[in-house]
């Protein structure tokens, strides 16, 4: 099902119109993220593509997120996908404490395609090998974006946004509720 994310309200965004996000789990512990970003794609700062490897602080430029977590719960992860297809993922305990690497997550396979009027990134991961995530139940999803275009203006894109400053870590960003093994 496609999410059209929204940009936060203190948000500058010039050059993107929209952004949406597809949402899919084909197999009980996979997930597949498509993000959607409509604009006029040459004013964003878009890394080339290098080898693929995890890197840290992906979200100081573009970036696509996802934070995953059961229903109920307050650990949760957080995934990150940068154009360059440079990934990160990390666990939380709780809001924002206990973060660490999640090293039990293996690569992901990025994706992406651009235009002059829309570019694509697609995820795709195997998360069935998650402590606190089953790969039975129903998933909450924060999907989220940080877009930074070439004049260095950035913008802070989520399904929900909490009051205050952008933080996609906040239970509201939670805002989509994805079931297991729900085809393309």
């Amino acid at each position: 099902m496609r999410r059209v994310l929204s940009p936060h309200p203190d948000s500058r965004c010039f050059a993107t119109a929209r952004i949406e996000v597809d949402a899919a789990r084909p197999r009980a512990g996979s997930l597949v993220l498509c993000y959607f970003v409509a604009g006029r794609i040459d004013d964003l700062r878009i890394p080339p593509v290098v080898q693929a490897a995890r890197a840290d602080e992906l979200w100081r430029h573009t970036c696509f997120e996802a934070f995953i977590r059961s229903s109920p719960g307050e650990a949760y992860y957080e995934l990150n996908f940068a154009p360059s297809t440079q990934w990160a993922a990390y666990r939380f305990s709780a809001y924002r404490r206990g973060m660490r690497a999640a090293s039990e997550i293996s690569a992901p396979r990025i994706e992406a395609q651009s235009g002059s009027e829309l570019y694509t990134l697609q995820a795709s991961l195997e998360l069935d090998g998650l402590s606190g995530l089953s790969p039975d139940a129903a998933w909450r999803l924060g999907l989220s974006a940080v877009i930074e275009e070439t004049s260095g203006d950035k913008s802070y894109w989520a399904l929900a946004h909490p009051p205050g400053k952008p933080d996609f870590h906040h239970s509201v960003c939670f805002a989509h509720r994805i079931a297991p093994a729900q085809p393309l």
